[in-house]
């Protein structure tokens, strides 16, 4: 049974530009320009109006755009939940403008140890995101510790998660490595089961749909899973719609003051129709469309996503803003 027909999701790439040279992404080896704050503001306008609750600023690393704090201000005078992931280099520098602007702020961690972070991003970024905790706590700020989950890395978590985490009241969030375009990993069975473990601890984040997802495969194009074109609106730097959805990147529509519309239009409504089903959607698991994809649609994987979805938000303190 669905219970959202409209999109509830807006990835919103500000740039691909990015700082760091993660070993699992391969955004930052795009040329990219920023989003213009005209463009954004008009954008936020329709994305409300087709029924957007979340706005995600991503890219690249959402804070090398210089007028970021304009963007979420825009952004939250529209009625919309922001939220930010970064690598930490940028934050101390710009956190005072960004306070009280960003309702999830996460920073990237995927080590306890300074050295084997700073190369998994191929920059010095762990001190930085040290400091930019103890920053965002000083302005009561709620940061969470997004972990990307890999089979090298899964050992760690217990550290990290005792020293880093625990000692500042931060939630850690496990976030599975996915595959795409020959980029990223996946994970065994047996990382799968131990994750699903993690996710039942204090102040521990894991939706348990991701893990039920891979073990049964990913998507199937016979019975899809992914909802990404009709949950999720993906713009990019160049002021477009990218359908399906970033990854696969099949359509770009220009924005010219018309998303609402435009999304609307029947060229968009068939590329969404086809959702989960094209044959590059098979065996899909990617984190940033299925999230909202289990929410919207009772089955099987709205049950394993609603309990870790529902703590995530009662710890932040936004259901309220979801409902």
């Amino acid at each position: 049974m669905r219970l959202v027909s409209h999109p509830v999701l807006c990835n919103y790439y500000v740039t691909y530009r990015c700082n760091a040279t993660c070993s699992f992404c391969d955004i930052w080896e795009r040329p990219s320009p920023y989003i213009t704050i005209e463009n954004a503001k008009s954008n936020f306008k329709a994305l409300k109006k087709l029924g957007v609750k979340v706005v995600d600023f991503t890219g690249g690393e959402p804070l090398l755009h210089r007028q970021i704090d304009e963007l979420l201000r825009e952004a939250k005078k529209s009625g919309l939940i922001t939220t930010i992931t970064t690598n930490g280099l940028l934050y101390p520098k710009y956190s005072s403008r960004l306070r009280g602007l960003v309702d999830m702020l996460h920073f990237s961690l995927d080590s306890p140890n300074r050295d084997e972070h700073d190369k998994s991003r191929g920059v010095k970024c762990f001190d930085k995101v040290m400091e930019s905790i103890q920053i965002a706590k000083s302005y009561n700020e709620r940061p969470d510790i997004l972990f990307t989950v890999f089979e090298n890395n899964i050992h760690q978590i217990q550290q990290l998660w005792d020293e880093i985490c625990l000692p500042n009241d931060l939630v850690l969030i496990l976030n599975p490595v996915f595959e795409y375009n020959q980029v990223g990993a996946q994970l065994s069975t047996e990382a799968l089961q131990e994750l699903r473990e993690w996710g039942k601890r204090k102040n521990v984040y894991l939706n348990d749909a991701f893990i039920q997802l891979r073990l049964d495969g990913g998507n199937h194009t016979s019975d899809p899973v992914c909802l990404a074109g009709s949950t999720t609106i993906v713009i990019s730097p160049e002021n477009k719609i990218i359908l399906p959805c970033y990854h696969l990147g099949l359509k770009e529509y220009p924005i010219e003051n018309n998303l609402f519309e435009l999304y609307q239009s029947p060229e968009i409504q068939q590329l969404v129709a086809l959702e989960g089903r094209l044959p590059a959607c098979e065996g899909c698991a990617i984190n940033c469309y299925m999230q909202p994809s289990f929410a919207v649609k009772i089955n099987k994987y709205w049950w394993k996503a609603f309990p870790s979805t529902m703590k995530y938000n009662f710890l932040k303190g936004t259901w309220k803003q979801l409902f």
